[in-house]
């Protein structure tokens, strides 16, 4: 099964771009972000003709995740149980949460597509709801880990964090900046720390995953590496293969991230290949 993410950044403006992509690369499942419309606004046509069925957790321009995929989508989540909101409180104090977290389950597989807040600048208020929307998403994580530790479980997406300096083109230029930050950087390892896996860097230690449409900094390849497929030990045995696909960033109309790949065997295909005991 081939799975990705991959930020497109308006699917409405790259639905062709996408669907293309998805059609010749072969891809079973895509998690998207920054989808940047409602559901009742998606593109989903243009999918269907092409073998997909679509999920989506979208609020108008802004934000937004979803699915596209040929094979069926089960248990389909929007938002993480203890997902904290941003903004105006409503009549009832309560934060609205973001269109910014979705799961699914496809062939006993949990994957979660998700677009990390920014953080905007050190020290904003923005930029708290960073640290704590990952600190729940790790909270939610474990627990899902400790109450089912065999399901495969991916989080895949749009991290807003570039976790060593070589995953930005000159990590001088980013002193102070967010998504490099101590804090940040400290919020990602602890996925790490509870078992969770970057399943792509050993298989491709180079290569950045976005690059700012401004300055030419993609022909510059002044990029930053901020999109990640994060596996439990269950879905990192099933990885057979990853790719960073740059040449999705060229071309008219391109998103200024590029679509993450992994290629995993289903988990009754990994036990068919495995000896019998008697």
């Amino acid at each position: 099964m081939r799975v990705a993410t991959w930020n497109v950044n308006s699917i409405r403006a790259r639905v062709d771009r996408v669907v293309d992509w998805l059609k010749r690369e072969d891809v079973d499942v895509l998690a998207m972000q920054e989808v940047k419309c409602r559901a009742d606004q998606f593109p989903v046509m243009a999918f269907t003709e092409a073998g997909y069925d679509v999920e989506t957790n979208g609020t108008s321009q802004w934000n937004g995740v979803g699915f596209a995929s040929r094979l069926p989508m089960e248990e389909v989540t929007n938002g993480f149980p203890s997902m904290p909101g941003f903004g105006a409180a409503g009549e009832d104090g309560v934060l609205a949460a973001e269109a910014r977290a979705m799961g699914i389950t496809v062939e006993g597989i949990r994957l979660w597509s998700l677009y990390v807040p920014n953080g905007r600048e050190v020290g904003h208020a923005h930029y708290d709801y960073k640290l704590d929307w990952l600190a729940k998403l790790r909270s939610d994580t474990e627990r899902w880990l400790a109450e089912n530790p065999d399901q495969p479980l991916a989080l895949m997406g749009d991290w807003n964090i570039a976790p060593l300096d070589t995953d930005v083109w000159n990590i001088h230029v980013f002193d102070g900046s967010t998504h490099v930050s101590p804090p940040e950087r400290a919020a990602f390892a602890e996925f790490q720390r509870i078992g969770m896996t970057d399943v792509v860097r050993d298989l491709v230690p180079e290569g950045f995953t976005y690059w700012d449409y401004k300055q030419l900094r993609f022909p510059r390849n002044e990029g930053m590496r901020i999109d990640f497929i994060l596996g439990s030990p269950a879905f990192a045995e099933l990885v057979q293969g990853a790719a960073i696909h740059r040449n999705e960033r060229k071309g008219t109309a391109p998103s200024d991230h590029v679509p993450v790949v992994v290629d995993i065997a289903l988990p009754e295909e990994l036990d068919a290949d495995r000896p019998m005991i008697f």
